[in-house]
């Protein structure tokens, strides 16, 4: 390559979006590696200039304020304006778009750029096509994506918006793609580039001299813009020992004296670098700086910016992200989260030098050095059409287009909204029964279910996309993941199918690790699944497996999840079977399997998938000499509490079984599920949740107890009685700690109770016991104490015993270290017991205790004389539980409101109307997720829960999924074999 010293000096036009700083100070990093490069940089921006001036100090540097778009409207720090940010965007950008391209066109002309970059402008990219330039965009997120969620819930009369930007970015040559990215399909090339991070000029001990901060004080910085001024901090917000720097105090403000307002100007990385941990709100900048410096990061959630889950997911699996509840964050409840923050070890290893990378490809294409480029963007946009918002699939739909799309396709004169239909026959009303004819059913009958027969459609269709004829003459785009299916199979062989459901918690829960018995209800939502066996050679290979395997012709394990894009996940994962096994070709264990599917954020969705091949070669012995291809369809939202990894498991389980005639029943089968999540993904859940996916029944609640997992009945649901779910828009995940904690103080609990059990044993009339022994009376006989040491199952306390004996002796929380000194073992062999964590124990016992005689009482009462009563008594139980969870510290906002809501549209009934409403319930592993609630079978009742939706919508902004109906579990769908019956290939 040319010295720096010999290339001709280039002139870049770098556009940077009016939204947040976090752009500015990452083009900040880049415009000073392309400077230091010998080039030179006009930038065009909204953004102060002392953001770029105060880490570029060059006279090659200039800056033109203008603001080109607005990115999105905040009616508070916390939460976006939908329709606001769509308005600001049709008057700011839309309106006078034809004026803008004129000026833009006309001034990089003038200037004379050799290349344009854009974060994220979207118009910058039509801009420097029409003067014949190239360009290239640089970003973690686009407009596109962010504003078709918008344009979903604010108006369809903003779509024509979408379909601009979209436009307007595909005129790009390429996309220089950010760690912590979201979908964004308008880009057909991406280039994959490190954290972008600026670098400290100061050192921490002389930033901390500065401020004051002395030694052995805690230093948090506050990095919030947009507060509001009429809130205010207080020194109780600290914890003792803590000093803040407080960044963008509203001018005025009178701070508390361990509270320190800094300049506006001042450079933030020395800031974040030099402090122990960080608050604030998530975006890119102060995610990557986090992450660079290791610096443990609370943030709060802000309501519809839709970048934010994706960067989310990066600081969680780095360990440096811990989410505040938004109403301890303004009443000041700071001291829990600064403490785990401390205690989180944040460990970034990648790569930093984003923006070196990013100067050094930006000179290539400016030089000319890249393959020529395509200006039409008309045609670059029909191969990577935008399809928008990812929480809305609808269920048992394989596409994810929103409808508007089919229509809006006509606006853009791409493709007829039925080139649509012949490549996704989903969309049309008419060609599920057609298109299933296509399929010789050799074996099983479920395919009566609709969501069944959609998914045998979209088998169809990817069979159709192998016919060469049929590629050739379609117009359509094809999705990545479409295009990877549609050469996962050989359509000439058997393909089996198989189907799980999610899960409604009715009661029970989090119980079920405890032994006890829980009452759940399969979902209509469900998890299709197909696999198919191939001899190592007539498996067909992606070319990258082909490469890498040479002549090696062992089997390979090929998948792909079907909407994984919409999820910022890979769809496709591969891997040689013999991964899975050691040097003396014994099954690896699961901690080695764990350690591998971790090593990509991005793909450890398949560890729920293949994982189920590693439990049945340790747990059943069998040998896999077979290639497997598995395709994955999902219509179970996730993080919504109902069981979505379950059901994949489940699924793929239930397909490997009847692939390789294996003997294995249902409940067996979801204890082998249950495997996978516990030591394959590392999720510490109990087995209803596969239980409920794999023994279920459609409209009846499995009634289950826990030890490990007997089926006790299927409980009929009386005709009067219907359930929901409502989604409350927190994300659960029963890999998170708070749930984590809860199950490990539970199991502590009952280890104490083993231990005083057993001392009260040996010697129940002395009192050199515990300070329980004196608590004994002679109806707390000695057998029933012997049981008592060896229980295994804490549900089986009963209540009253749990009350006499043993509450008072169980402390409220406990750390870890002094657990360990006093009991050693709390026996549960899915979690860890941290030294230096501080867990509850009460109330996770007491929960297990009573929640099990709660679930027991709901049972018997459900099948019941129907009465006013029942419903009332039913509905109390459910409110119990509930507030149960709280106490555990398993509760959210979002599901409280939802509650209460319940109660309000009970209480606010009148006597001459028949209540609706009885009772609702947290589900699942608690933390948000879905709320359970009961009422009559009644459209009226219907009625008032969507009264109940609309009214969390407009408190939150979030419109809750409302789960409806019941399918059936797996054992009852059994599986499907198939073959297409005639095909052209």
């Amino acid at each position: 390559m040319e010295s720096s010293s010999r290339i001709k000096t280039r002139i870049i036009a770098y556009y940077v979006t009016g939204h947040g700083f976090g752009h500015a100070t990452r083009v900040a990093e880049v415009v000073k590696q392309i400077i230091g490069r010998g080039h030179e940089v006009f930038l065009v921006t909204a953004a102060p200039e002392f953001v770029f001036r105060s880490s570029v100090a060059s006279e090659k540097l200039h800056v033109r304020k203008v603001l080109l778009d607005c990115g999105a409207v905040q009616s508070d720090a916390l939460t976006v304006d939908r329709a606001a940010s769509l308005e600001k965007y049709y008057q700011t950008a839309v309106i006078p778009c034809a004026s803008i391209l004129s000026t833009e066109v006309e001034w990089l002309r003038n200037v004379k750029a050799d290349l344009v970059l854009s974060d994220i402008v979207p118009i910058a990219c039509r801009a420097a096509a029409e003067a014949n330039i190239p360009s290239v965009c640089i970003t973690n997120f686009s407009w596109d994506f962010i504003y078709a969620d918008y344009v979903m819930a604010a108006g369809l009369q903003y779509r024509s918006i979408v379909w601009q930007i979209a436009e307007d970015y595909s005129y790009a040559e390429f996309l220089l793609r950010l760690p912590g990215y979201c979908p964004m399909p308008a880009f057909r090339d991406t280039i994959d580039v490190p954290l972008i991070v600026r670098k400290p000029v100061r050192s921490k001990e002389e930033v901390r001299k500065e401020f004051g901060i002395n030694d052995g004080e805690k230093l948090l910085l506050f990095n919030f813009g947009g507060q509001d001024a009429s809130w205010s901090l207080e020194a109780e917000f600290l914890p003792e020992g803590w000093k803040c720097l407080v960044c963008a105090a509203p001018a005025g403000q009178i701070l508390p004296p361990n509270f320190k307002a800094v300049a506006s100007d001042v450079y933030t990385p020395d800031l974040i670098a030099a402090s122990d941990c960080m608050l604030g709100k998530i975006g890119y900048g102060t995610t990557s700086e986090a992450l660079a410096f290791e610096v443990p990061f609370v943030f709060v959630r802000r309501d519809y910016f839709n970048e934010e889950p994706f960067l989310r997911n990066m600081l969680e699996y780095h360990h440096c992200g811990v989410e505040m509840i938004r109403r301890d964050f303004l009443t000041g409840c700071w001291s829990p989260y600064l403490t785990k923050a401390l205690r989180i070890g944040p460990s970034y290893k990648g790569p930093l030098n984003g923006g070196e990378v990013i100067a050094q490809i930006v000179e290539e294409v400016a030089l000319g050095r890249n393959s020529p480029f395509n200006r039409n963007g008309v045609g670059r946009l029909q191969d990577a059409i935008v399809f928008g918002l990812q929480m809305q699939r609808i269920p048992g739909q394989e596409v994810g287009i929103p409808m508007w799309y089919t229509h809006a396709e006509k606006e853009l004169a791409l493709r007829s909204a039925a080139g649509i239909e012949q490549l996704h026959p989903s969309l049309s009303k008419n060609s599920l029964h057609a298109e299933v004819e296509n399929f010789e059913i050799l074996y099983g009958d479920g395919y009566n279910l609709l969501d069944t027969k959609a998914f045998l459609t979209s088998l169809s269709n990817l069979a159709n996309m192998t016919n060469e004829k049929s590629m050739t003459m379609s117009k359509t785009p094809l999705l990545r993941e479409w295009l990877a299916a549609a050469g996962l199979f050989d359509w000439k062989e058997d393909i089996y199918v198989a189907r799980a459901p999610g899960r409604l918690d009715v009661m029970g829960g989090i119980g079920d690790y405890s032994g006890s018995l829980v009452l759940q209800m399969p979902i209509g939502e469900a998890c299709h699944v197909a696999v198919q066996l191939s001899q190592p050679g007539r498996q067909p290979l992606w070319k990258h497996a082909i490469a890498r395997k040479g002549s090696d012709a062992g089997p390979v394990v090929q998948i792909v999840s079907l909407g994984a894009e919409l999820c910022n996940r890979a769809p496709t994962f591969d891997m040689d079977i013999s991964d899975f096994l050691d040097v003396n070709g014994n099954p690896i264990t699961y901690e080695c399997a764990r350690e591998y599917f971790g090593k990509d954020p991005s793909q450890k969705w398949a560890a729920y998938v293949a994982g189920t091949i590693l439990v049945l070669m340790r747990e059943k012995g069998v040998e896999f000499e077979h290639g497997l291809s598995i395709l994955v369809s999902s219509a179970v939202p996730e993080g919504k509490g109902v069981s979505s990894s379950a059901a994949v498991e489940v699924a793929t389980m239930s397909a490997l079984i009847a692939a390789y005639g294996l003997n294995i029943a249902p409940r067996e089968m979801a204890v082998l599920c249950q495997k996978v999540e516990n030591h394959v993904v590392g999720a510490p859940c109990g087995v209803m949740d596969q239980m409920a996916s794999a023994c279920g029944e459609a409209y009846k609640l499995l009634a289950m107890i826990c030890q490990p997992a007997e089926v006790k009945e299927h409980v009929n649901i009386p005709t009067h009685i219907q359930f929901w779910g409502m989604d409350s828009g927190i994300r659960h995940s029963v890999g998170g700690t708070d749930y984590g904690s809860v199950r490990i103080g539970t199991f502590m609990g009952r280890a104490i109770i083993k231990t005083t059990a057993a001392e009260l044993s040996s010697s129940p009339s002395q009192t050199n016991g515990p300070e329980s022994s004196n608590l004994v009376h002679k109806e707390f006989d000695t057998d029933s104490l012997h049981k008592e040491k060896e229980e295994h199952y804490l549900c089986n306390i009963l209540t009253y015993r749990y009350d006499a004996i043993y509450a008072k002796v169980i402390p409220e929380q406990m750390r870890g270290e002094d657990f360990i000194k006093l009991y050693g073992s709390h026996e549960d062999e899915v979690t860890n017991i941290d030294p230096c964590c501080v867990y509850p124990v009460k109330a996770p016992t007491t929960h297990a205790v009573y929640d099990n005689f709660r679930s027991k009482t709901f049972a018997v009462l459900l099948e019941s004389t129907s009465t006013a009563e029942q419903l009332e008594a039913l509905g109390e139980l459910m409110y119990q539980s509930h507030n149960s969870y709280s106490s555990c510290g398993l509760g959210s906002a979002g599901t409280d409101l939802l509650v209460q809501f319940v109660r309000q549209s009970q209480q606010s009934t009148s006597r001459r109307e028949k209540n609706r409403l009885f009772g609702a319930k947290i589900t699942g592993g608690g933390c948000g997720g879905t709320v359970c609630i009961m009422g009559w079978n009644s459209k009226q009742t219907a009625d008032e829960i969507c009264k109940i939706r609309d009214r969390y919508k407009e408190t939150t902004g979030h419109s809750p999924f409302i789960f409806e109906g019941s399918s059936p579990g797996a054992g009852s769908f059994g599986y499907l074999r198939i073959r297409l019956k005639s095909i052209s290939i």
